[in-house]
């Protein structure tokens, strides 16, 4: 049933001939590009021509010859359609975590008078780290509310609030939150409204115009699929932009910035959300990975992600049943990203045994299995498959091997 129940939703997949575009490995299913995403099939060329022609041979001719300097507002551009960004709005360039302090200290600039900044207790670690960084340089108090209850205390502390500093997704257990509601009650509050969108870009129909969100970053290397250490983006909305005063205000922002002058002046637009010399190898491969989105609506994305994600609900219902899985996600299509997470206590050694088998997803501390599922590449063939190599591996022990019980460094 469930067989014939996949070679149905995959004959009838309008994205199916997507995944060409992708150098997938043979005999492996991958479930991580909610960490990493799979080698695009035109960044190879792309980079082999940046590194033996432009670099090798053009050398440092290439910034106006072969437009690296345009690089960050071209790529970001086209980025920004796959976030719901106008051109003019996002720039592409440095760690998520440097956009990341960059845009949410400049945010918090912007209500001189409000000294609570909130964040959730479960966003991603490095999102919290910088939270708390800030508040410790503007002397604000960064209070952790859960997404679910945000709005409330919004309210409640109406015009005390600087910026509301949130993730769509939940990381961990891919839950979805509801980021137009969520802005409106930022606004509604005084407050400016920052989102982290690592597990949302690429992946989610984001409108950040429509929503009229603020201020976003997100990383070039999971749904996107830009590499391992893709730069990462800033979108600063355009009414924004001309007080946008950031911490980090290096050359590259600079509205003359071969003048070489001893004073910041900032850049027009979004350009002067620039900070510094980008990783330009990487740039180029992100902005090609980019392409494989060309002629893709992120509404058919969407669709596809949800029936993924729904299907392996359904598989692991039918064939983990009793084995000491629960499901962490939510099964509300309107409440689910594009990621599935399973807890077992056993978690570790699972994922281990289940990636020695060709099947690769990931876990998270302290239980968690953890399966991305990138609809331009990935088949309901291959959830079917995951979720029955999962069952193999917990009822043959296979999991419980000495080698899978030790844990590298990263899990």
């Amino acid at each position: 049933m469930l067989t014939e129940r996949a070679a149905a939703l995959d004959a009838a997949d309008p994205l199916a001939h997507i995944r060409d575009r992708f150098l997938l490995p043979d005999g492996v299913v991958y479930l991580d590009g909610n960490s990493l995403g799979a080698l695009p099939a035109a960044v190879p060329a792309v980079v082999e021509d940046a590194v033996h022609r432009q670099w090798g041979t053009d050398l440092i001719r290439s910034w106006n010859g072969n437009g690296w300097w345009e690089a960050p507002l071209r790529t970001g551009d086209t980025l920004g359609r796959l976030i719901g960004a106008a051109p003019g709005q996002t720039v592409v360039g440095d760690s998520t975590s440097v956009q990341l302090f960059n845009t949410l200290l400049a945010a918090a600039r912007m209500r001189p008078g409000a000294r609570l900044l909130l964040t959730d207790p479960d966003h991603f670690p490095t999102d919290q780290y910088i939270a708390d960084s800030v508040g410790r340089l503007l002397g604000l108090d960064v209070r952790r509310v859960p997404a679910r209850e945000a709005a409330a205390v919004l309210a409640a502390e109406a015009g005390n609030v600087a910026v509301a500093a949130y993730a769509p997704v939940d990381y961990r257990t891919g839950e979805l939150y509801d980021m137009a509601a969520l802005t409106a009650a930022a606004h509604a509050a005084g407050a400016l409204m920052h989102w982290d969108l690592c597990h949302a870009a690429g992946s989610l129909p984001v409108e950040l115009d429509a929503i009229e969100a603020d201020f976003a970053v997100g990383c070039g290397y999971k749904y996107l699929s830009g590499g391992p250490g893709a730069p990462a983006f800033a979108y600063v909305a355009r009414r924004h932009q001309a007080d946008f005063d950031h911490p980090l205000t290096g050359w590259h922002g600079h509205t003359e910035p071969f003048a070489m002058s001893g004073t910041y002046a900032p850049g027009d637009g979004i350009s002067r959300a620039r900070i510094s010399t980008p990783p330009l190898l990487s740039m180029l491969a992100l902005e090609a990975a980019l392409t494989a989105f060309d002629g893709v609506e992120m509404t058919a994305v969407r669709a596809k992600n949800l029936s993924l994600t729904g299907f392996f609900q359904d598989c692991a219902d039918t064939l983990l049943d009793g084995l000491g899985f629960t499901m962490a996600t939510p099964r509300d299509p309107e409440r689910r990203g594009s990621q599935v997470a399973l807890r077992h206590a056993e978690a570790y050694p699972l994922v281990a045994a289940l990636t020695a088998r060709g099947v690769i997803g990931d876990m998270r501390a302290h239980d968690l299995l953890r399966f991305g599922f990138n609809a331009l590449y990935v088949t309901h063939t291959d959830v079917l498959h995951a979720v029955q190599e999962l069952h193999a591996v917990v009822t043959g022990g296979a999991h419980l091997a000495p080698a899978f019980q030790q844990r590298p460094t990263v899990t």
